[in-house]
This record gives C-alpha cells, sequence and structure tokens, in this order.
C-alpha cells in the first residue's frame, strides 16, 4: 500500500457510507433518474480509470453510425474548464473546455456527436436539440452516474487488473463495492488475452453481477501517426525492426498502454506518466525531449488523448518528432451485435 492510501486509510469507512448512501437513494427511488427521452447505452467501471472506455465508446459508435444508427455521446468532460455548461464538442473545439476524452471523440465522429456537462441529462437536452435525428445516446462513464436512466449498463473490466486487491477507495482502485456489478446488464472484460483464468472472472461474474453476458475483447496498436511534424510517414505496427522510443501518457492505466507499445516491437528507452487526464508542460518536455536525445530514443509516443492537448508551445519545445499510437478494438463484433439488438428491441416497444 503507498504511503498516500496508507494516510487516507481512516477515510475508507467515510467514502463507503456516502457511496452506500447515495445509490441507497437511487434504488428507493427510480424516479430520481432524469429521462433522456432517447434509449441510452452507458458504459462505465468499478474501479479507477484505465479499462479503455474510451476506444470501445469510440467502437460502438462508429458500428452504429455505420449501421444507419444516429447516436451522440455524453460525457462529463473531465478536466475541462467550460465557459458554457453543457456544451457541444466538434473537431475544432478546445479541448482544454472540453476535456481531452471529448475532444479525441469529436475529432473522431465529426460535427454534433459529442456533448459534455456536468449534469448529462442537460448535456442529452442539448444533444436531443442539436440533432433531433438522434436514435440514441452513449454514456461515457456513466456507471456511477445515476441521476440519469439508462437503458442498457455495460460493465467494463480490466483483463490485466481485475478488481485488484477488492477494497474501495482509498484503499483500493474500487469506486464501489463488488457486489455493485449487479446493476449491468452486461460485462465487458477488456485486454481479455492478459486474463489468466476466465473462470474465475466468470465466477466472480456469477456472484456479483447480473447473470448477463460476458463479452472479451482486446485492443491493438495499428499504427504511429505522426503529430509532429505531421507530413511525416506513419509507422505501421507490429514494428519489426528496432523502434527505440520514449513514450509518455496520462492515463489511469499507464502500464497498460506501455506494454501495448512494446508487444508491438517498440523499444522504450525511457517512459513517463503524468497521471490520469494530465500532460507535460512545455518546459517539462523540452526537458523530456533533452533526455530523450541523450538516451538515443528517436521519437516520442504519446496517446490519442494526449495528443489532442497539445498546444503550439509544446510542439516548439521538440527536436525528436512525436507520433501517437492508433489503438483499435479487437474482437467486438458480438458486443455491438448484442448492443444494435438491445436498441432495436427498445425501439420497437416504444
Amino acid at each position: 500500500m503507498s504511503i498516500l492510501r496508507y494516510l487516507a486509510a481512516p477515510l475508507a469507512p467515510l467514502y463507503g457510507m456516502v457511496i452506500a448512501r447515495r445509490n441507497r437513494r437511487f434504488d428507493l427511488e427510480p424516479s430520481r433518474a432524469a429521462r433522456a427521452g432517447l434509449p441510452v447505452v452507458s458504459l462505465g467501471n468499478l474501479s479507477t480509470g484505465g479499462t479503455g472506455k474510451t476506444p470501445v465508446t469510440l467502437f460502438l459508435a462508429e458500428g452504429l453510425l455505420a449501421a444507419g444508427i444516429e447516436v451522440a455521446v455524453l460525457s462529463r468532460g473531465h478536466g475541462g474548464r467550460r465557459r458554457e455548461d453543457p456544451m457541444r464538442v466538434d473537431p475544432d473545439s478546445d479541448p482544454a473546455q472540453s476535456g481531452d476524452e471529448p475532444a479525441l471523440m469529436a475529432g473522431a465522429l465529426g460535427e454534433g456527436r459529442v456533448f459534455v456537462g456536468r449534469s448529462r441529462a442537460s448535456a442529452a437536452a442539448l444533444a436531443r436539440a442539436t440533432r433531433p435525428d438522434l436514435a440514441a445516446l452513449l454514456l461515457d462513464d456513466g456507471f456511477q452516474h445515476r441521476a440519469l436512466h439508462r437503458d442498457l449498463d455495460l460493465l467494463l473490466l480490466d483483463g490485466q487488473r481485475l478488481w485488484g486487491n477488492g477494497l474501495m477507495l482509498p484503499l483500493g482502485d474500487l469506486r464501489e463495492p463488488m457486489e455493485n456489478a449487479k446493476r449491468a446488464d452486461a460485462l465487458i472484460v477488456t485486454r481479455a488475452s492478459r486474463v489468466k483464468d476466465r473462470t474465475a472472472v466468470e465466477a466472480w461474474w456469477r456472484e456479483h453481477g447480473s447473470g448477463g453476458p460476458i463479452f472479451w475483447i482486446g485492443f491493438h496498436l495499428a499504427r504511429l501517426r505522426p503529430v509532429d511534424p505531421p507530413d511525416a510517414e506513419a509507422i505501421p505496427l507490429p514494428e519489426k525492426e528496432a523502434l527505440p522510443a520514449y513514450a509518455w501518457c496520462g492515463l489511469g492505466n499507464p502500464d497498460a498502454f506501455f506494454a501495448d507499445l512494446r508487444g508491438a516491437g517498440v523499444t522504450l528507452r525511457e517512459a513517463a506518466c503524468f497521471g490520469d487526464h494530465k500532460g507535460p508542460s512545455p518546459d517539462e518536455l523540452e526537458a523530456m525531449d533533452a533526455e530523450a536525445v541523450h538516451v538515443g530514443a528517436g521519437r516520442f509516443i504519446c496517446t490519442e488523448k494526449d495528443a489532442v492537448k497539445l498546444t503550439d508551445d509544446h510542439l516548439a519545445a521538440l527536436t525528436l518528432p512525436l507520433y501517437t499510437a492508433e489503438q483499435r478494438v479487437d474482437g467486438g463484433e458480438a458486443l455491438l451485435a448484442f448492443v444494435k439488438d438491445r436498441l432495436a428491441a427498445l425501439h420497437a416497444d416504444a
């Protein structure tokens, strides 16, 4: 246990009481949850970040749009400092206002597809006013946000970390007790290839979950896309030749990102993490650049959501080229079909 968790340990019972009281209110009064007027599909975690919600949300959004199902994404916009709330996020929106993950999703999905707000109900209302053709909403990181009713609750579990030590914050990584997994309609195990014992996960789901289906999916890094200079050639992955690099990220689960890079043939000469939704300042990046040159890294690699936050001052601090690692979902076809079927059933019952 880290020293910070040890010092915060006396707060654990209080945190547990607050979470239990909040959940009890919604359990006893389901009508407290606002309704969006459209089917809502929620994706979220029991634990703190790092399960891969963003690529899974994008995968579902892109798959539904390709099937002719008009969807938009609702997000808290963590880390954004907005002048207006709720806010529509477009590809040219400022990530400093919207937050990094909404900016990334807007860049992939296009205009009028991502909406952020402290109240996701208000964000949903803005989405419907902006796009009257919407057929469904995807609620990003919504498992704990019970103030908005959802019609399908998808729970993500990281296949490498699973449920950690099984303890709630601040002693562990769980946001709420494991038995609350019963609220989920289905379990999505990400990075499934790293699960050592699938039967243990299945037993955990039988004990704590709802009995809904389990979907086993993975991620792969498709290529390194140039950020600076933008006209450099992309590097397909996996790379068979030696590819020394300095990688950095602002993720809740940085070890998974670094492991993915190594698995794709990248030799990490240095690696740095700045905490979830955080990143280096231009001065820090300048110092990292000098270190990268010293160790012969040859290039920088960051995640897609880190790249959207970079300013001209950041790029001016670099002498080495910068790439972003494009992550894609493997084995998500059954999950997409499940969501499409549930949405079709909801519309048929409407």
